[in-house]
């Protein structure tokens, strides 16, 4: 279970392009040790971009955060490289299962052991550890990953992530193109990840359904702003949210309906 120990504090954070498209308004949220995190909203809401500014991966987009601070684990992220915040422990999946095609699944596995600095015998041991959370991966770990299925990809580079030993984990989109079954294989291995290790995850989704059922807490973005938030629970029974997701509206649009007078 959680405790109220913040490990990740985004206080408020402004974020733009190119130094004129405002891409976050004031979003602010907080994971804790041990809690699966949701971050929610439509295609182009800033749910990736704030995932980029937690790893401090913006200025590789022409991207900054102008306003606001994220701190993890203590440490200035706008101060700390993305290969420092690997090493202190925040690891990032980004969206589109990135690999490295030509390499083999076990390959792809064994370069995030590597740029955390372990040795044989770690990578060893946490190679096991990946092939008993994602088994197909056992049975493909010499085929080049280009000519993996997506999902088995996708696995790939969740465990490529693992390898980094993370005390939190980011993950972009990661049920986006998949077989439902998949989806729920990955979810279900991160959640068994969670409870057995304490490892904080947080998660940005399109698919509301799966990532409200298994996380804590979850925050709502729309058009770069959060919007909503609650434990899960709360916001699985939310009207607003249904209505959201099934594409009658925003949010905020569906908060003026509901307090709009009826006329006869």
């Amino acid at each position: 279970m959680p405790n109220d120990t913040p490990l990740l504090t985004v206080d408020g954070i402004e974020a733009t392009y190119n130094h004129a498209i405002v891409a976050l308004h004031g979003v602010s949220l907080t994971v804790r040790q041990g809690e699966i995190r949701a971050l929610l909203g439509a295609n182009g809401a800033g749910k990736t971009t704030t995932l980029k500014a937690v790893s401090n991966l913006l200025p590789a987009e022409r991207g900054k955060v102008t306003a606001g601070r994220i701190r993890f684990d203590g440490h200035d992220v706008a101060r700390t490289g993305p290969a420092d915040l690997v090493r202190l422990g925040l690891a990032q999946v980004l969206e589109g299962r990135h690999c490295f095609r030509s390499l083999s699944v076990e390959e792809n596995l064994v370069t995030g052991g590597l740029g955390r600095g372990s040795g044989r015998a770690d990578i060893a041991r946490d190679l096991d550890r990946v092939y008993a959370l994602f088994p197909r991966l056992r049975d493909k770990r010499a085929t080049a990953a280009g000519l993996a299925s997506g999902g088995e990809q996708q696995m790939t580079a969740i465990g490529r992530a693992l390898m980094s030993r993370p005390r939190l984990l980011v993950l972009d989109e990661p049920s986006m193109g998949l077989a439902p079954l998949v989806v729920q294989g990955i979810f279900r291995a991160l959640v068994a990840l969670n409870r057995a290790e304490g490892l904080s995850i947080l998660v940005a989704e399109q698919n509301s359904t799966i990532a409200l059922r298994h996380a804590h807490r979850a925050t709502v973005l729309e058009n770069g702003a959060a919007v909503l938030e609650g434990s899960a629970a709360e916001l699985r029974a939310r009207d607003d949210i249904k209505t959201f997701y099934l594409g009658e509206g925003s949010i905020a649009g569906a908060r003026l309906r509901a307090v709009e007078p009826t006329l006869p």
